[in-house]
């Protein structure tokens, strides 16, 4: 009796978690009267592009969502890179303070962001009239504030996949003439790369769906806004555009499930092979 509950149990679940998302897509395809309608049905008889095509005519949309793809793309990478050479570091090599730099990056995460979105305000203000692109009104200041917030909990997850990797296929390789650099990135990356994928896919979407930040830093530069908040042009004073909402949004989900596509074996895959012969 216990599997079928647990599958019960399961299916509630998954049940729960995609009605908000199939309420999305019904919502983006209804006729505008039919949102509004105060007979609410779980479908509809006349399906519409009507909220897409006022989604992709807005000014300056595509732009929007090129920004978007810039910063996510750009923290994705940068995180990857710098918390696997972090996570490298404070495993293979033994040094000083180790272990308080690992409960550091812990207390990091621990601090809300709303909390810090004011002194980070002032810091990439002051930042702009020292460090070229990081100022107000720049992308760049977008991409080094999820940096920061993205990557303690990169190097902390990838520090666990990289001290699963056999010291031993790391040391066989030395003795057979291999240099650092090239155990490191034929051996240990390759291995750690399930480690790599889960932690991009926290970056992309930390710095996809990223409000707050992309409303308090980008103030007058209208052309450096991101998605998210670029939704606000379907927020009227006097009645929302839900229709409109909805589409943008639905637009907005499909980069992040392309994404999780294109990594989502490595995130299955394990060590298998990691013996040397």
């Amino acid at each position: 009796m216990k599997r079928p509950l647990a599958n019960a149990a399961a299916l509630l679940a998954a049940a729960v978690t995609v009605f908000p998302i199939y309420w999305m897509l019904l919502s983006a395809f209804k006729p505008a009267g039919e949102i509004t309608s105060t007979a609410v049905r779980p479908w509809t008889w006349h399906p519409s592009l009507d909220s897409f095509e006022r989604v992709i005519g807005q000014e300056n949309f595509g732009r929007y969502f090129l920004n978007s793809l810039i910063v996510a793309g750009t923290v994705v990478v940068l995180s990857g890179l710098v918390a696997f050479l972090a996570a490298v570091a404070l495993t293979r090599f033994r040094f000083r303070w180790r272990t308080t730099i690992l409960v550091l990056f812990l207390i990091a995460q621990m601090v809300p962001v709303e909390a810090l979105t004011i002194p980070l305000f002032f810091l990439v203000r002051d930042l702009g009239g020292t460090v070229p692109g990081v100022g107000l009104n720049t992308l760049g200041s977008l991409v080094i504030t999820h940096l920061a917030f993205s990557l303690p909990f990169a190097i902390w997850m990838m520090r666990g996949f990289v001290a699963a990797v056999p010291e031993a296929v790391e040391e066989a390789a030395l003795v057979d003439g291999a240099s650092r650099f090239t155990v490191l990135w034929r051996i240990t990356f390759p291995l750690a790369a399930p480690g790599l994928a889960a932690t991009s896919v926290f970056s992309f979407i930390t710095a996809w769906n990223d409000f707050i930040f992309a409303k308090t830093f980008i103030i007058s530069a209208k052309g450096n806004q991101t998605l998210p908040a670029a939704l606000q042009m379907f927020v009227k004073p006097d009645e929302n555009d839900w229709g409109g909402i909805m589409a943008a949004s639905t637009l907005m989900t499909i980069p992040v499930l392309l994404f999780f596509v294109l990594v989502q074996r490595r995130l299955v895959s394990g060590l298998g092979g990691a013996v040397k012969d």
